[in-house]
């Protein structure tokens, strides 16, 4: 069996980034200008994201996906938009319908990375280029963004560790990896373990379906059933939603003041930092990552060559050499709160420190 990230992940993410060879016998690695006629700015960018549970999707990517095609394009570019649900066959029916009103360039973000790579056939075959969003899509993707995934999964292990400190080596920990369908939460996965493998013991570890804070709820319910409560010593999480439904089952099996990791720096994991419910998130630039999804998306659109724009290549198991940038990413806990989501936009220090949470704000000094 074939996965689109494994080739990636297991083979460490820098050695595929470092990989950039000239190699031009994939459709990935083909040059844009090569197979695209030269368009003006009255352009049509199908965006396709994958659900609209995580607060990021509709709350940051779509709107500034959106902003920047306007600006690049002298506001005549269109964003044709539609959201899968977490739906696998209903993107691909997105997919169909947005070949169908000839778009002139994809943006998706793959429910599942596989079962879209026939849909990704379809636009290339329609001569309608892709640019995979945030995860590695198989099939002939021409251009890719997204974060270092096996560098977030090592932030949140080494916050972890740091976290449990002297006592790490006789801590057992519970592991709630994301969705199996998610390449990048095999990568998140693999960076996490090459931290803590080792370092801590593993009493259960999850992969969440479909990322569903209710499933990790289940699952870590489950865990505490099987370890006991008094043997859970912290809980690496690969997001937000999934932190704040482990967080309720511990609260509920009354496990109180054990780190816990998350990602995407969300409103509500902001807010458990402050408290200390939740220990760290990973804040991930999303104005970055989309500002660079909508420059290639653009540029391919209009025909332009992506040189400019991607520094690095990644492959996949479809596709070699693609054209990639690669957004860097921080741990983000209570110290830092001001330097990163506030200073760059995401939340106000009212939207935070809202009647709720205002004292503990006060307490670490969020005013």
């Amino acid at each position: 069996m074939r996965r689109a990230a494994v080739a990636v992940a297991t083979t460490a993410m820098a050695v595929s980034l470092a990989a950039c060879g000239s190699a031009k016998e994939s459709d990935g690695g083909s040059d844009s200008s090569d197979s695209a006629a030269k368009k003006g700015d009255d352009i049509k960018v199908g965006l396709l994201l994958p659900e609209n549970q995580t607060a990021r999707y509709e709350k940051f990517d779509k709107p500034m996906i959106e902003k920047k095609v306007k600006e690049l394009t002298n506001n005549k570019g269109e964003v044709v938009y539609a959201n899968a649900k977490q739906d696998a066959s209903l993107q691909n029916q997105q997919v169909d319908t947005m070949v169908t009103n000839k778009v002139d360039v994809l943006i998706i973000d793959a429910v599942d990375y596989k079962a879209i790579a026939g849909s990704v056939k379809k636009a290339h075959d329609a001569g309608i280029k892709v640019v995979a969003f945030d995860r590695l899509a198989e099939g002939p993707i021409d251009a890719y963004t997204s974060f270092d995934n096996v560098t977030v999964g090592k932030t949140q292990g080494e916050a972890l560790l740091k976290a449990l400190g002297d006592k790490a080596k006789d801590s057992q920990i519970v592991m709630m990896n994301g969705s199996s369908t998610d390449p990048n939460a095999a990568q998140f996965k693999e960076g996490a373990h090459s931290v803590l493998d080792g370092k801590v013991k593993i009493g259960r570890e999850y992969d969440t379906k479909e990322w569903k804070p209710e499933n990790a709820n289940a699952n870590m319910q489950a865990a505490i059933s099987a370890l006991g409560k008094d043997n859970i010593d912290g809980v690496y999480s690969a997001n937000d939603g999934m932190a704040g439904g482990s967080i309720t089952a511990l609260k509920r099996a009354g496990i109180k003041d054990i780190p816990v990791t998350g990602q995407d720096a969300e409103l509500a994991g902001v807010q458990r930092i402050v408290t200390g419910e939740q220990y760290m998130s990973v804040f991930k630039s999303y104005p970055k990552e989309a500002e660079v999804a909508a420059e290639m998306a653009v540029a391919l659109a209009k025909g332009e060559s992506l040189d400019s724009i991607a520094n690095d290549k990644v492959d996949s198991a479809t596709a070699k050499d693609v054209p990639a940038v690669i957004v860097p990413v921080v741990s983000l806990t209570q110290e830092n709160i001001k330097e990163t989501v506030i200073k760059d936009g995401f939340y106000t220090i009212d939207e935070i420190c809202t009647d709720k949470y205002k004292a503990a704000c006060d307490k670490i000094g969020l005013k």
